[in-house]
């Protein structure tokens, strides 16, 4: 009996560890939100050596912001809509290349084609952790004001493709 009574301590901390585990490993969605917040403020060197920041967004109007990087699959599956994008909207849709090279990331884009107005370089991947980045691709839609107004998780699709041009396309940019 005395046996019994020792391990109950055991059990409940084991069931309250466990439960905890689960939801540290499972956040449901809106447990860290990315949108209706601002862009990071910080300034990130481009392949051509300028500098970059979206906070405000270059150009004085909403944009595209995507983190990719050469290594990644999902992003050479979503590249197509990376380029439907930048056709429709022209100098709106800019790179971060995440934790790569210089160099992989210039091939990948001779590759795959370039739809970014410029790409900004983020070798550390301190840029993508502070736009709230949980790993690439990542695509982000930034307002005239550097508000972040969409976040899409994961490689675009097409029905992400639409809200991304509704965003760009609403009058409050």
């Amino acid at each position: 009996m005395k046996g019994w009574l020792a391990a109950i301590p055991v059990v409940a901390l084991l069931l309250f560890a466990g439960l905890a585990l689960s939801q540290l490993l499972s956040p449901k969605k809106g447990d860290f939100e990315r949108i209706s917040r601002v862009a990071p403020d910080r300034s990130f060197e481009t392949l051509e050596g300028s500098a970059l920041t979206f906070a405000p967004p270059p150009g004085g109007q909403s944009v595209v912001v995507n983190l990719f990087a050469s290594w990644c699959a999902p992003c050479e599956a979503e590249h197509p809509q990376l380029m439907t994008l930048s056709e429709a909207f022209p100098g709106r849709v800019y790179g971060v290349l995440y934790k790569d090279t210089e160099a992989n990331g210039a091939d990948f884009l001779d590759r795959m084609g370039d739809p970014f107005t410029e790409v900004a370089l983020d070798p550390d991947g301190q840029g993508g952790l502070d736009f709230g980045l949980t790993g690439v691709p990542e695509t982000f839609v930034i307002s005239s004001k550097g508000e972040i107004l969409v976040h899409v998780s994961g490689p675009l699709g097409p029905d992400d493709v639409r809200e991304v041009s509704g965003a760009l396309n609403a009058p409050r940019n």
